[in-house]
């Protein structure tokens, strides 16, 4: 709250101040007092001029507003306002553009006037596309275009809805979204040099490709029938690839196993036939010999498989023709003593 004072009281507290004061003025002079104000004044003014660039950042100075030089990062100096000036732009920061939909507080929110757009097929589609960009250029993002973002927004719509008009919704839907992306980042960093924006696209992303809300579950289930179909074409491919080679590496063995057997029957039969024309020679030296000596590895090789009965010759019926067939004369095998003497299994239990 303020107190009224009469105007012949004054202020009493600034009384001593006020004394010492003129006391200063008539000791150095109101020339040199003023003087010393005055380069008081020019050195702040002139120390007006430092600045400091971040190492993010880029600055773009002005002589009496027209573009002078750019500064790296670290500490400058120009003239003061109103001879130069500066602006500073964060080359680093990674900006971000929406179309067909706005984040707001963590939540999407679509905008139909950007997002419904016709294919080449006169279909509407909802498309929603992302873009992140930096500012490349200070000077032209700062002098060139006006509004440089608002530019981008558009350029980028333009860009979408060509993109998306020369294919159809069954493409942009499925395989062709990718191609889509590229096609849409290309043209519009190709609009945005031609603007002079400044602007550099690093990223185009479609978000969401959907027919609208009426139609989207017929369209969804063409999706799926669609992804069924390249899913199970990629399996029988798959699972040729996995047959053919078997089947291939079966018949080569099989060949392989072929040719072994050849092999191994010519050189048995090579060897066979020069086995026989080496016992042919031996003959031929000694037949008589050989003969018996055949005749004997012969007997010795089969008669130790064979059945023999032998009899009498001085018998009383003369002769083996009565007594055939022979093996009804050959007594059954003996049964030893302690198997027959063996009480049955019930005599045990009594």
């Amino acid at each position: 709250m303020v107190t009224w004072r009469p105007p012949d009281e004054g202020f009493p507290g600034l009384q001593p101040y006020a004394e010492q004061m003129g006391r200063f003025l008539r000791r150095w002079g109101k020339g040199r007092v003023a003087g010393a104000v005055a380069a008081f004044v020019a050195l702040l003014w002139l120390a007006s001029g430092f600045y400091v660039v971040r190492p993010a950042e880029r600055a773009v100075v002005l002589q009496f507003g027209r573009v002078l030089t750019q500064t790296e990062p670290g500490l400058h100096y120009r003239l003061p306002w109103p001879v130069q000036s500066h602006q500073v732009v964060d080359i680093a920061q990674v900006r971000r553009g929406e179309v067909g939909f706005r984040t707001r507080a963590a939540a999407t929110q679509p905008v139909p006037k950007e997002g419904l757009m016709l294919t080449g097929d006169e279909n509407i589609v909802d498309v929603h596309l992302f873009i992140q960009y930096l500012v490349q250029d200070p000077v032209k993002f700062l002098f060139r275009a006006r509004d440089p973002e608002r530019a981008l927004h558009a350029s980028a719509e333009v860009a979408l809805r060509v993109a998306v008009g020369e294919n159809t919704i069954d493409h942009t839907m499925t395989e062709g979204r990718v191609e889509v992306q590229d096609r849409v980042k290309r043209q519009l960093q190709e609009l945005l040099d031609l603007y002079g924006t400044g602007l550099l696209v690093t990223e185009a992303r479609l978000l969401v490709v959907d027919p609208p809300r009426e139609v989207r579950e017929a369209f969804h289930d063409v999706v799926r029938a669609w992804e069924d179909r390249e899913r199970l074409i990629k399996e029988a491919e798959g699972y040729r690839e996995d047959v053919i080679p078997k089947g291939r590496g079966e018949a080569v063995e099989m060949v392989q196993v072929a040719q072994a057997y050849r092999e191994q029957r010519l050189i048995r039969a090579q060897g066979d036939a020069m086995r026989f024309l080496k016992v042919l020679d031996e003959y031929r030296k000694a037949e008589a010999v050989t003969r018996e000596r055949l005749y004997l590895e012969s007997v010795d090789r089969f008669l130790p498989r064979a059945e023999k009965f032998i009899l009498d010759a001085g018998g009383e019926r003369g002769g083996v023709l009565p007594l055939l067939p022979l093996r009804g004369f050959v007594p059954a095998p003996a049964i030893p003593q302690a198997q027959t003497e063996q009480p049955p299994a019930g005599a045990a239990r009594r």
